[in-house]
């Protein structure tokens, strides 16, 4: 059967940053095998793609917006594949799983991966797509397949040698464009599960006291240059709870972005402008967005 096609949404509804105006139209993907239509689908309707899991790492414009939302509700238990791989566990999981209930899962099992994301929002496709990562864990340290769709091969398993991964960065050989995850394979070493639950709760506190976990924010704005760290960066430059309209940089944490209520894409693309002029003035570092922006 095709994909499910749906009116286009309004971003704002579907965002944690709460901004973005209405898409042209939803295709929705709830079994990996729907991607085989998908191509067809989207040439028909037109419209950029956009793939939108949990919405936690998108900064979208206002008004009516001339794309096409994918959304991958590809959703189930994280299943143990029982065959052994270099002495490690391999996990499978599908890509719309919301990476918290990932993270919380292998703890419980005694697997050692993903500890350090505890507290980061979105799905599984996502964090994969982006190359999730906190506390010297990320998505790539424990990666060893990938479910992916792409217009060029269609629906395909990808291992560790058939995509690029480095800091915030995904992507997969013999595709020029648009990808789209379905469904990743972890290896994982086998830890006691209170060690891996004391670890948790240690970087969840850390992250409650340094960031704006309960505000509507898209995570950090900004990647950290080489040896440096953007929110360092930002509050030197005068940007730690700089605010420009219902926007605002956090007072907690400068590379946070927060929508204080009615904010919009606009006043957001101008305040983030705005610090990353003030940034290369003040220290000649040039930040480089971290968030995707669509369209």
């Amino acid at each position: 059967m095709p994909p499910e096609v749906l009116p286009g949404p309004v971003l704002a509804a579907r965002t944690t940053l709460r901004l973005g105006g209405r898409a042209l139209a939803e295709v929705v993907l709830r079994r990996p095998e729907d991607a085989d239509g998908l191509g067809a689908v989207l040439s028909g309707l037109g419209g950029r793609p956009l793939v939108l899991g949990g919405g936690s790492n998108l900064l979208a414009r206002d008004g009516e917006l001339p794309l096409v939302v994918v959304s991958p509700r590809l959703t189930g238990e994280p299943e143990i594949l029982h065959e052994r791989y270099a002495g490690k566990i391999r996990v499978r999981v599908l890509a719309g799983v919301k990476l918290q209930r990932l993270v919380a899962w292998m703890a419980t099992q005694g697997l050692c991966a993903l500890v350090g994301l505890v507290g980061v929002p979105g799905t599984v496709g996502g964090a994969v797509a982006g190359n999730a990562g906190s506390y010297g864990d990320d998505m790539a340290g424990t990666l060893a397949r990938v479910l992916l769709w792409t217009p060029e091969e269609g629906v395909a398993w990808r291992g560790r040698e058939e995509f690029s991964t480095g800091y915030r960065f995904f992507a997969p050989r013999r595709a020029a464009g648009m990808f789209l995850v379905l469904a990743a394979e972890f290896d994982c070493e086998v830890c006691e599960p209170i060690e891996l639950r004391q670890r948790m709760i240690a970087h969840l506190g850390q992250k409650k006291a340094s960031q704006p976990l309960t505000a509507a924010t898209a995570g950090c704005v900004f990647k950290n240059p080489p040896g440096q760290a953007a929110w360092r960066l930002l509050e030197a430059a005068g940007f730690r709870g700089k605010r420009l309209g219902n926007m605002a940089f956090s007072e907690k944490h400068a590379n946070f972005l927060v929508n204080c209520g009615d904010g919009t894409g606009r006043e957001a693309f101008d305040l983030i402008e705005a610090a990353r002029e003030a940034v290369r003035t003040q220290s000649g570092h040039e930040l480089e967005l971290e968030v995707r922006v669509a369209p």
